[in-house]
């Protein structure tokens, strides 16, 4: 799906969350869509945490 559809989506269902449950909402489903974009990275392979979560670097 390409970047552009996935951002569409997004926006689209953001702007849902602010409608039906207010400012709250929205800054919750965002907060979530950003970890889940984090998430969805790691898995992916393509963001590597060890540097900032204390893992065993090169010595």
């Amino acid at each position: 799906m390409p970047p552009t559809v996935v951002g569409l989506f997004t926006g689209l269902l953001l702007g849902i969350a602010w409608t039906i449950g207010g400012f709250d909402a929205f800054v919750g489903t965002a907060v979530l869509g950003v970890i889940g974009f984090l998430v969805g990275k790691v898995v992916a392979g393509q963001l590597d945490l060890t540097p900032y979560l204390g893992g065993r670097g090169p010595r």
